[in-house]
Protein backbone atom coordinates (compact mmCIF):
# COMPACT_ATOMS: atom_id res chain seq x y z
CA UNK A 1 0.00 0.00 0.00
CA UNK A 2 3.02 2.55 0.54
CA UNK A 3 3.24 2.74 -3.19
CA UNK A 4 0.17 4.61 -3.41
CA UNK A 5 2.05 7.70 -2.42
CA UNK A 6 3.49 7.74 -5.47
CA UNK A 7 0.45 8.28 -7.34
CA UNK A 8 -2.18 10.89 -8.62
CA UNK A 9 -5.81 10.32 -6.90
CA UNK A 10 -9.41 10.67 -8.12
CA UNK A 11 -11.53 10.50 -4.97
CA UNK A 12 -15.06 10.41 -4.95
CA UNK A 13 -16.53 13.03 -2.32
CA UNK A 14 -20.01 11.39 -1.18
CA UNK A 15 -19.43 8.14 0.79
CA UNK A 16 -15.38 8.77 0.97
CA UNK A 17 -14.64 12.38 2.72
CA UNK A 18 -18.54 13.05 3.36
CA UNK A 19 -21.82 11.92 4.62
CA UNK A 20 -23.83 15.08 3.72
CA UNK A 21 -22.80 17.75 5.63
CA UNK A 22 -20.42 15.70 7.90
CA UNK A 23 -16.87 14.77 7.29
CA UNK A 24 -15.81 11.17 8.11
CA UNK A 25 -13.16 10.57 10.77
CA UNK A 26 -9.82 10.85 9.08
CA UNK A 27 -10.89 12.15 5.49
CA UNK A 28 -9.32 16.02 6.61
CA UNK A 29 -6.20 14.28 7.74
CA UNK A 30 -5.92 12.48 4.22
CA UNK A 31 -6.30 15.50 2.61
CA UNK A 32 -4.08 17.73 4.37
CA UNK A 33 -1.40 14.59 3.57
CA UNK A 34 -1.85 14.75 -0.25
CA UNK A 35 -1.10 18.35 -0.35
CA UNK A 36 2.05 18.09 2.09
CA UNK A 37 3.33 15.66 -0.24
CA UNK A 38 2.10 18.25 -3.14
CA UNK A 39 0.45 14.98 -4.76
CA UNK A 40 -2.15 15.82 -7.62
CA UNK A 41 -5.56 15.11 -6.79
CA UNK A 42 -9.02 15.82 -7.65
CA UNK A 43 -12.47 15.15 -5.75
CA UNK A 44 -14.61 13.84 -8.68
CA UNK A 45 -18.54 14.11 -8.17
CA UNK A 46 -21.46 12.79 -9.97
CA UNK A 47 -23.21 15.58 -8.21
CA UNK A 48 -24.29 18.01 -10.10
CA UNK A 49 -26.28 20.38 -8.36
CA UNK A 50 -23.29 22.50 -6.62
CA UNK A 51 -20.82 24.88 -8.59
CA UNK A 52 -17.15 23.97 -7.53
CA UNK A 53 -16.76 27.09 -5.21
CA UNK A 54 -20.46 26.26 -3.55
CA UNK A 55 -18.80 22.25 -3.04
CA UNK A 56 -15.54 23.81 -1.66
CA UNK A 57 -17.47 25.84 0.27
CA UNK A 58 -19.77 23.34 1.84
CA UNK A 59 -16.01 21.29 2.48
CA UNK A 60 -14.93 24.09 4.60
CA UNK A 61 -17.91 23.87 6.83
CA UNK A 62 -17.39 20.08 7.11
CA UNK A 63 -14.12 20.96 8.15
CA UNK A 64 -12.25 20.15 4.85
CA UNK A 65 -9.70 22.45 3.21
CA UNK A 66 -10.66 21.55 -0.49
CA UNK A 67 -10.11 24.42 -3.20
CA UNK A 68 -12.45 24.77 -6.02
CA UNK A 69 -9.91 24.24 -8.52
CA UNK A 70 -9.82 20.49 -6.89
CA UNK A 71 -13.01 19.92 -7.49
CA UNK A 72 -14.36 17.94 -10.90
CA UNK A 73 -18.18 17.27 -11.20
CA UNK A 74 -20.39 15.78 -13.35
CA UNK A 75 -21.53 19.03 -14.35
CA UNK A 76 -18.60 20.31 -15.84
CA UNK A 77 -18.03 17.33 -17.40
CA UNK A 78 -21.51 17.68 -19.23
CA UNK A 79 -20.60 20.53 -20.51
CA UNK A 80 -17.59 19.74 -21.96
CA UNK A 81 -19.11 17.11 -23.45
CA UNK A 82 -21.39 19.11 -24.94
CA UNK A 83 -19.08 21.42 -26.27
CA UNK A 84 -17.33 18.90 -28.24
CA UNK A 85 -19.91 17.90 -29.90
CA UNK A 86 -21.78 21.39 -30.75
CA UNK A 87 -19.43 23.86 -30.00
CA UNK A 88 -21.23 26.98 -28.60
CA UNK A 89 -25.00 25.27 -28.85
CA UNK A 90 -27.94 26.09 -26.73
CA UNK A 91 -29.53 23.70 -24.26
CA UNK A 92 -32.84 23.80 -22.26
CA UNK A 93 -31.53 22.86 -18.83
CA UNK A 94 -33.16 21.20 -15.76
CA UNK A 95 -30.77 21.42 -12.99
CA UNK A 96 -29.39 23.81 -9.85
CA UNK A 97 -26.47 26.54 -10.81
CA UNK A 98 -23.80 23.86 -10.59
CA UNK A 99 -25.39 22.77 -14.04
CA UNK A 100 -26.01 26.01 -15.53
CA UNK A 101 -23.01 27.97 -14.52
CA UNK A 102 -20.85 24.90 -16.05
CA UNK A 103 -22.85 25.27 -19.46
CA UNK A 104 -22.52 29.25 -19.59
CA UNK A 105 -19.12 28.63 -19.01
CA UNK A 106 -18.04 26.44 -22.03
CA UNK A 107 -19.92 29.27 -24.46
CA UNK A 108 -23.64 27.79 -24.33
CA UNK A 109 -26.78 29.72 -24.34
CA UNK A 110 -29.89 28.17 -21.97
CA UNK A 111 -33.06 28.41 -24.10
CA UNK A 112 -35.91 26.90 -24.22
CA UNK A 113 -36.49 28.09 -28.09
CA UNK A 114 -35.68 24.90 -30.21
CA UNK A 115 -31.98 24.07 -28.03
CA UNK A 116 -29.82 21.60 -29.40
CA UNK A 117 -29.86 19.89 -25.94
CA UNK A 118 -31.95 19.18 -23.15
CA UNK A 119 -29.83 18.46 -19.88
CA UNK A 120 -31.06 16.82 -17.34
CA UNK A 121 -29.20 17.02 -13.88
CA UNK A 122 -30.30 17.06 -9.98
CA UNK A 123 -32.47 19.67 -8.53
CA UNK A 124 -33.47 20.38 -4.96
CA UNK A 125 -37.38 20.31 -6.75
CA UNK A 126 -38.46 18.81 -9.80
CA UNK A 127 -41.31 21.08 -11.82
CA UNK A 128 -43.85 19.44 -13.87
CA UNK A 129 -44.03 21.93 -16.24
CA UNK A 130 -39.97 21.52 -16.43
CA UNK A 131 -40.21 17.96 -17.04
CA UNK A 132 -43.20 18.13 -19.84
CA UNK A 133 -41.11 20.74 -21.35
CA UNK A 134 -38.23 18.87 -21.39
CA UNK A 135 -40.20 15.63 -23.04
CA UNK A 136 -41.75 17.99 -25.98
CA UNK A 137 -38.58 19.42 -26.76
CA UNK A 138 -36.49 16.18 -26.99
CA UNK A 139 -39.60 14.81 -29.29
CA UNK A 140 -39.13 17.82 -31.53
CA UNK A 141 -35.59 16.64 -31.87
CA UNK A 142 -33.66 17.84 -28.94
CA UNK A 143 -30.67 15.64 -28.01
CA UNK A 144 -31.38 14.08 -24.30
CA UNK A 145 -28.13 14.04 -22.10
CA UNK A 146 -28.69 13.77 -18.15
CA UNK A 147 -25.27 14.20 -15.95
CA UNK A 148 -24.98 10.96 -14.03
CA UNK A 149 -26.90 7.76 -13.92
CA UNK A 150 -27.40 7.62 -10.55
CA UNK A 151 -31.01 6.45 -9.43
CA UNK A 152 -30.34 7.41 -5.76
CA UNK A 153 -27.76 9.75 -3.75
CA UNK A 154 -27.24 10.20 -0.27
CA UNK A 155 -28.81 13.07 1.72
CA UNK A 156 -28.77 13.76 5.71
CA UNK A 157 -32.65 12.39 6.40
CA UNK A 158 -31.41 9.20 4.04
CA UNK A 159 -31.83 7.95 0.43
CA UNK A 160 -32.81 10.66 -2.39
CA UNK A 161 -34.37 9.92 -6.08
CA UNK A 162 -31.63 11.28 -8.54
CA UNK A 163 -30.99 11.88 -11.85
CA UNK A 164 -31.19 8.33 -13.04
CA UNK A 165 -34.79 7.37 -11.71
CA UNK A 166 -35.86 10.94 -13.19
CA UNK A 167 -33.94 10.41 -16.37
CA UNK A 168 -36.38 7.18 -16.66
CA UNK A 169 -39.48 9.18 -16.17
CA UNK A 170 -38.27 11.34 -19.45
CA UNK A 171 -37.54 8.03 -21.40
CA UNK A 172 -40.30 6.33 -20.85
CA UNK A 173 -42.27 9.18 -21.87
CA UNK A 174 -40.33 10.53 -24.75
CA UNK A 175 -38.81 6.97 -26.32
CA UNK A 176 -35.32 8.56 -25.82
CA UNK A 177 -32.95 7.14 -23.75
CA UNK A 178 -30.07 9.43 -22.39
CA UNK A 179 -26.45 10.28 -23.32
CA UNK A 180 -24.89 9.54 -19.41
CA UNK A 181 -22.00 12.06 -19.27
CA UNK A 182 -20.88 11.28 -15.71
CA UNK A 183 -19.47 8.71 -13.83
CA UNK A 184 -19.11 5.45 -14.87
CA UNK A 185 -18.59 6.82 -18.91
CA UNK A 186 -15.11 6.96 -19.30
CA UNK A 187 -15.79 10.40 -20.86
CA UNK A 188 -15.94 12.16 -17.22
CA UNK A 189 -12.57 9.67 -16.19
CA UNK A 190 -10.91 11.08 -19.46
CA UNK A 191 -12.00 14.89 -18.84
CA UNK A 192 -11.18 14.50 -15.02
CA UNK A 193 -7.54 13.54 -16.03
CA UNK A 194 -7.24 16.14 -18.56
CA UNK A 195 -8.13 18.41 -16.31
CA UNK A 196 -5.52 17.83 -13.74
CA UNK A 197 -2.93 16.73 -16.48
CA UNK A 198 -1.88 13.33 -15.14
CA UNK A 199 -2.21 10.02 -17.29
CA UNK A 200 -4.52 6.86 -15.94
CA UNK A 201 -1.63 4.47 -15.25
CA UNK A 202 0.01 6.64 -12.49
CA UNK A 203 -3.61 7.65 -10.79
CA UNK A 204 -5.80 5.98 -8.24
CA UNK A 205 -9.72 6.39 -8.45
CA UNK A 206 -10.80 5.86 -5.01
CA UNK A 207 -14.73 5.72 -4.08
CA UNK A 208 -17.35 3.83 -2.39
CA UNK A 209 -19.38 2.58 -5.17
CA UNK A 210 -18.71 -0.77 -7.44
CA UNK A 211 -21.07 0.60 -9.86
CA UNK A 212 -19.72 3.81 -10.81
CA UNK A 213 -16.49 4.55 -8.93
CA UNK A 214 -14.88 1.03 -8.91
CA UNK A 215 -16.18 0.30 -12.84
CA UNK A 216 -14.96 3.99 -13.83
CA UNK A 217 -11.35 3.96 -13.04
CA UNK A 218 -11.09 -0.41 -13.72
CA UNK A 219 -12.61 0.41 -17.10
CA UNK A 220 -9.94 3.91 -17.53
CA UNK A 221 -6.86 2.11 -16.45
CA UNK A 222 -6.65 3.27 -13.01
CA UNK A 223 -5.50 1.53 -9.67
CA UNK A 224 -8.66 1.49 -7.43
CA UNK A 225 -9.52 1.43 -3.75
CA UNK A 226 -12.88 0.78 -2.12
CA UNK A 227 -14.22 2.46 0.93
CA UNK A 228 -16.70 0.74 3.05
CA UNK A 229 -17.98 4.20 4.03
CA UNK A 230 -20.56 4.29 1.65
CA UNK A 231 -22.98 2.28 -0.23
CA UNK A 232 -20.95 -0.85 -0.97
CA UNK A 233 -20.70 -3.41 1.62
CA UNK A 234 -17.35 -5.86 1.85
CA UNK A 235 -20.01 -8.54 1.16
CA UNK A 236 -21.48 -7.41 -1.91
CA UNK A 237 -18.15 -7.24 -3.86
CA UNK A 238 -18.46 -10.47 -4.80
CA UNK A 239 -21.58 -9.67 -7.20
CA UNK A 240 -19.57 -7.89 -9.63
CA UNK A 241 -17.22 -9.47 -12.14
CA UNK A 242 -14.47 -6.99 -11.56
CA UNK A 243 -12.61 -6.43 -8.09
CA UNK A 244 -10.67 -3.18 -6.78
CA UNK A 245 -7.39 -3.61 -5.99
CA UNK A 246 -7.72 -2.13 -2.09
CA UNK A 247 -10.62 -2.62 0.09
CA UNK A 248 -9.58 -0.65 3.05
CA UNK A 249 -12.75 0.65 5.78
CA UNK A 250 -12.58 4.42 5.27
CA UNK A 251 -9.65 6.73 3.65
CA UNK A 252 -8.64 6.79 7.79
CA UNK A 253 -6.81 3.63 6.76
CA UNK A 254 -4.16 5.52 4.34
CA UNK A 255 -2.69 7.61 7.21
CA UNK A 256 -1.09 4.14 8.31
CA UNK A 257 1.19 4.15 4.86
CA UNK A 258 2.44 7.35 5.23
Amino acid sequence: MKDIWNKNFLIDMDGVLVHGKKMIPGADKFINTLKEKDIPFLVLTNNPLYTPTDLSHRFQNSGLDIPMERIFTSAMATANFMQSQVPNGTAFVIGESGLTEAIHQVGYIVTDTNPDYVVLGETFTYHYEHITKGIRLILNGAIFVATNPDTTGPSDKGIVPACGAMAALIQSASGKAPFFVGKPNPFMMRSALNYLGVHSENTIMMGDRMDTDIIAGTESGMDTILVLTGVTTKESISLYPYRPRHVIPSVAELLKYV
